[in-house]
């Protein structure tokens, strides 16, 4: 669980490093990416992005708790889309009628 402190949310220059991940994380069916970076599952905040003075982060909801991850290696970026998948697991089987939840309508 991420403690109490304040951290700031990753702006679009920080973002930018991120490039492929975050277009990985926009083909993850469920996802809405509300704002850059920024993505919500079933209208609940799931994953965003930190920058701090050791790198840059994600915060990911899993079983209602947050938790981070580093994202400043291939490899770390690599345990955050498992982990975003094992939590997309659950959801699966739980579609609406047409087949799946919105998804963003960001251009991509």
């Amino acid at each position: 669980m991420i403690g109490e402190r304040v951290v700031k949310h990753a702006d679009a220059t920080a973002l930018a490093a991120l490039s492929d991940l975050i277009e990985n994380l926009r083909r993850r069916r469920y996802l809405v990416e509300q704002r850059l970076g920024i993505f919500y599952l079933k209208g609940r905040a799931f994953l965003h992005f930190h920058k701090d003075p050791a790198g840059l982060f994600a915060d990911l909801r899993e079983d209602g708790e947050w938790e981070r991850f580093p994202v400043n290696h291939s490899d770390e970026c690599a345990r955050l889309l498992a982990a975003v998948d094992r939590a997309l697991g659950g959801v699966r089987g739980r579609q609406t009628r047409s087949g799946g939840f919105p998804r963003s309508s960001r251009s991509r």
